[in-house]
């Protein structure tokens, strides 16, 4: 296991007063990076100084293996080496244990929880770093202080110094990937920032995540499906256990009601052999939700959560939709966890902070003319809470789903949930993605079980502009199945906005997206 997280004052400062020399950063000296040709992939190596300027660095990131853009059965064994990570840490003097953190893991709604998380913790005046996966537009989304991405200097800092570390331990453990860099500039931001606390999201799994190698102070895990079983396991139980492996001894873990006793009787299992304690929302902390409607808020749900040392009465969730109750419940009882843990966590603050919540790619509209939301559902139980959430929520005549996702995902059934809502579904799929599934594999699919109206696109921008074609005042488009395709729709429509101002996509050749 890790060795014990050092305190977040674990400067040089204090080393030196425990009689400790602080340990050097390796920095390199003089010389430049070497590049064969214009657009060549940067070479790291004995003279390497800093990337020149972000494409530089986005073509040295993009140059690494990335499990998020692989379909399971091209992923090396290899990749999955926690060892390499806790090696690029000691590499970087380990800036994962400058700081104070939080771990959420979970098969939907730990990038909700780690939003609203992040928001509250600043509205207690906590200096607060983000760290998400996968981002929507920008890159430098992953990495967020106080709200705020990284800026493109610091960011492009950040990993020229993490791919200095990576070269130096690549003969030994091999080259890091994609993720394993990005994390470690994150960690290393966060302790250069002097941040009071990340919220860190994992990537995939768990147990053998590149995130994996920080002891937090809470760890918490949402809720549990099926997902990426070519990866995590083919069972409910073994997807469990790899999510649970963020459990460290000693440190308070929380969940949310499952949908299976398995997936609890797994958290229990786990948690009593590290000896974390394990707290469930709703039978171990007393929780309560309801749902009203007001003049101010409009329909929302409203929370209550009660401890020994805190009493979160009649909050309103910040976000959409039913399902996003207990994500906000789980969100309460962190802040609970952190308080005991000595930070000043104090409930009005934290509420406040909470309303302040801003989420991107989740029942976010990015246009006007026509209405035009993205979120990234991308799982079935997703999929389902997001045709509801519409339902209750947003005013159409008809729904035109634009809808692509992960060919490793459970694709029937989500399919099966698009056809309870959707009006008219256009398939498409995500750019330079090779875990996408086929547009006419899906339309395929849909189409032995549904009569709606169904048709494939080549590309995201020619599923908007056949959607907004067909739209009419009243109607309503959603982008979904996959952070990717949500996100292309995204940048493909601000882009627009940007260049064209905001006016009604898809009329005429020249207003296409």
């Amino acid at each position: 296991m890790p060795a014990p997280r050092k305190s977040s004052k674990g400067s040089a400062k204090a080393k030196a007063a425990r009689g400790k020399a602080p340990a050097k950063r390796r920095r390199p000296t003089k010389l430049r990076l070497k590049q064969s040709e214009p657009g060549a992939v940067p070479v790291i190596g004995p003279g390497f100084k800093s990337f020149s300027d972000l494409k530089e660095t986005l073509s040295f990131l993009y140059s690494r293996i990335n499990v998020e853009m692989l379909r399971p059965k091209k992923v090396e064994p290899t990749v999955w080496k926690l060892e390499r990570m806790h090696a690029l840490m000691t590499a970087l003097d380990e800036p994962h244990r400058a700081f104070k953190s939080v771990h959420v893991a979970g098969s939907k709604g730990k990038g909700s929880v780690c939003e609203m998380l992040s928001a509250a913790l600043i509205g207690c005046g906590l200096t607060t770093g983000l760290y998400t996966s996968p981002h929507v537009v920008d890159i430098r989304e992953r990495i967020r202080l106080n709200g705020e991405i990284v800026s493109e200097r610091d960011f492009i800092r950040l990993v020229s110094e993490v791919a200095l570390a990576a070269d130096g331990i690549k003969r030994r453990h091999g080259a890091a990937t994609y993720f394993e860099l990005l994390t470690a500039a994150a960690f290393l931001h966060y302790a250069q920032q002097a941040v009071d606390v990340g919220v860190i999201e994992v990537g995939l799994g768990g147990r053998l995540d590149s995130t994996n190698v920080i002891t937090p102070e809470v760890a918490a895990v949402t809720a549990i499906q099926l997902e990426h079983t070519q990866i995590l396991g083919d069972t409910l139980d073994k997807i469990a256990r790899e999510k649970a492996g963020i459990f460290k001894p000693g440190v308070p873990a929380l969940t949310i009601p499952q949908q299976k006793p398995i997936i609890l009787e797994t958290f229990k299992d786990v948690a009593s052999k590290v000896n974390a304690p394990l707290a469930v929302l709703g039978a171990d902390i007393e929780y309560t939700a309801r749902f009203e409607a007001t003049a101010q808020l409009g329909p929302h749900m409203l929370i209550s959560v009660t401890t020994p040392r805190s009493e979160f009465e009649h909050v309103p969730v910040p976000l959409k939709g039913e399902h996003q109750a207990a994500n906000c419940g789980l969100v309460l009882a962190i802040l609970d966890r952190l308080r005991e843990r000595g930070l000043p966590i104090k409930e009005r603050d934290a509420i406040h902070g909470l309303a302040r919540t801003r989420t991107t790619a989740r029942l976010e509209q990015v246009f006007a003319q026509p209405r035009i939301v993205v979120d990234g559902a991308h799982n079935p139980e997703s999929i389902q809470a997001l045709m509801k959430s519409l339902g209750a929520h947003m005013r159409y005549d008809s729904l035109i789903v634009i809808f692509g996702c992960a060919a490793d995902k459970d694709v029937n059934a989500m399919l099966r949930q698009l056809g309870s809502g959707a009006d008219k579904v256009i398939f498409t799929r995500a750019e330079n993605n090779a875990r996408a599934c086929e547009p006419k594999d899906l339309l395929r699919k849909f189409s032995e079980y549904s009569g709606k109206m169904a048709q494939t696109a080549a590309s995201v921008k020619d599923a908007i502009n056949i959607a907004a074609k067909a739209a009419g005042r009243d109607d309503l488009i959603i982008v979904t199945g996959s952070f990717y395709v949500a996100g292309e729709a995204k940048r493909l429509l601000d882009e627009k906005k940007s260049r064209d101002g905001h006016i009604r996509v898809g009329a005429t050749t020249p207003t296409r997206a």
